[in-house]
């Protein structure tokens, strides 16, 4: 079983579109995870049908039990995130915010009346699915959650076990775009990352930041350049640091408003036309199976949804 990560250095590089087209090229013999748990979109295109639904827990969180609380205001001296509120009156007990409150849990143990308690929290929910590409696993972060790094260990590690139950052999992950908890998550342990930049000076900076994060865990990355004719320039440019930085430029996808023709259908690139622009992407499908090795079985993973087969 392989693991292909997608991932972006910034938002709005069409990181998302490229991978619902390879989910289609998979041909249903894939699985899909979607671990940009804070703004998740792959749903949008592959309209999956949640199988099951699991709430996702986050850190304990304070709250203090009335009936218990002194007011004596142990908890509120030792609390270094300011989340514990003095009573008005002195018969009043204290009380917790729970924005403020971080769950690091020195309030349960500081209070002598022991009537802290710390509570598990719900922070969102994550989804075992079936879309029309095959089984998809994704989540929601509720606004202001925490531990997004952690709900996306829980879904790539739930799409594991989907890929094994069905005898899959590839995982296609969505990744978050940048390169902060939720990215390290993401790529932890993949087999190969595929970025996806676009050709300006802020795509160039942050295609090196996530590439650099890539190489500390080892694992080896294709380039994708979408939108390259939008400053052909600087996509050439890119390419040559890129190549001189030891990363492979596997691909460069024309700008083309069939992306977002697709979207509002509902349907990947792929799926939606056959133009350059979905050429470009099946060349790049082409590719990533070669490079995972994962034309041993041409029906497993054929070359595009009109049956052709690869050319290893």
């Amino acid at each position: 079983m392989k693991e292909l990560v997608v991932v972006s250095g910034k938002g709005g590089t069409g990181k998302t579109s490229i991978v619902a087209s390879l989910a289609a090229l998979a041909g249903g013999n894939a699985v899909c995870a979607d671990c940009d748990v804070d703004a998740a979109d792959l749903h949008l295109v592959l309209s999956p049908r949640i199988q099951e639904k699991h709430e996702f827990y986050g850190l304990d969180m304070a709250r203090i039990d009335p009936e218990k609380c002194t007011a004596c205001g142990e908890c509120a001296e030792h609390c270094r995130f300011d989340a514990i509120f003095s009573p008005v009156s002195g018969n009043e007990s204290y009380s917790v915010d729970p924005i403020s409150c971080e769950g690091c849990g020195v309030c349960f143990h500081v209070c002598p009346a022991e009537a802290v308690i710390m509570e598990k929290s719900v922070e969102g929910e994550w989804y075992v699915s079936e879309s029309r590409f095959g089984p998809m696993v994704h989540a929601r972060l509720s606004p202001g959650g925490e531990n997004s790094g952690k709900l996306v260990t829980q879904v790539r590690q739930s799409a594991k076990q989907m890929a094994e139950t069905r005898n899959c052999g590839l995982i296609i992950t969505d990744g978050s775009p940048g390169i902060s908890c939720p990215v390290i998550a993401s790529l932890t342990g993949a087999d190969m990352a595929l970025i996806v930049t676009e050709p300006t000076l802020s795509g160039e900076h942050d295609l090196e930041r996530v590439a650099q994060l890539a190489k500390q865990f080892g694992i080896p990355t294709m380039v994708c350049i979408n939108k390259r004719d939008l400053n052909p320039d600087q996509a050439e440019n890119m390419m040559r640091r890129a190549q001189a930085n030891g990363l492979e430029v596997t691909a460069m996808i024309d700008y083309d408003s069939v992306f977002t023709a697709a979207q509002i259908e509902g349907l990947s690139v792929v799926e939606f036309s056959d133009n350059i622009a979905a050429t470009q992407i099946k060349e790049l499908w082409r590719k990533i199976v070669e490079r995972l090795e994962l034309n041993n079985s041409r029906e497993e993973f054929p070359a595009d949804q009109n049956g052709k087969e690869q050319q290893a």
